[in-house]
């Protein structure tokens, strides 16, 4: 059975930590395909200043350009309105098939947030959460997912942490050097931090 990993995000901007987490999950379930799919307007982040979409499409595609293993996807910026995950995934199901095995990729911030996601218990049994360690996250507690999923699906998430490469670095971090007229060498892909210098004039 193929192996498909679904990362989807803002990706305001693309960073390292990213793509190392992403790539380890690669390797760990070893996967065939990785396709990094930024989001036009998160319903979640109605309330956030988002660069073009456009924008960080162009920025994840320089990302991984020199990567066979990654591919960018512009599936959800170019549908109207906000889109909701569980559309990403059943565009994607359809799509590979019943005989790919489709992996979903979030960081363990959001899987706090997973019992609030829309059709969230639809959604984990429409694909496998893969949840990524991070900095200053501890899994959430039983009784927070219980409150959307039963005691299978909850079973099925907490068996899918990843303990991988803690790599602690933010888009909103990075959003503030440039502002603040701060360098992002070595935060980012080298080709990201020249489009990002080209666009601010940002060192």
């Amino acid at each position: 059975m193929d192996k498909l990993l679904l990362f989807g995000g803002s990706f305001n901007p693309v960073h390292h930590g990213h793509l190392i987490v992403a790539r380890y999950v690669t390797e760990h379930l070893g996967v065939a395909r990785t396709i990094l799919i930024p989001s036009a307007a998160p319903p979640h982040k109605q309330d956030q200043q988002l660069a073009p979409a456009e924008q960080r499409l162009a920025l994840c595609r320089l990302a991984v350009t020199d990567d066979a293993q990654f591919e960018v996807s512009d599936w959800e910026i170019s549908q109207p309105g906000p889109n909701y995950t569980i559309r990403t995934i059943e565009h994607f199901r359809s799509a590979a098939g019943p005989t790919t095995e489709l992996y979903w990729l979030i960081g363990m911030d959001s899987l706090h947030e997973l019992p609030g996601w829309h059709r969230a218990a639809e959604l984990v049994d429409l694909c496998t959460i893969v949840t990524a360690a991070r900095p200053g996250f501890e899994p959430p507690p039983e009784s927070l997912l219980a409150r959307r999923f039963s005691a299978a699906q909850i079973k099925r998430l907490r068996q899918h942490i990843v303990e991988g490469p803690h790599i602690d670095i933010a888009s909103s971090d990075n959003r503030a050097r440039v502002q603040a007229g701060l360098s992002i060498r070595y935060l980012v892909p080298e080709a990201v931090r020249e489009y990002v210098q080209r666009l601010y004039g940002r060192p």
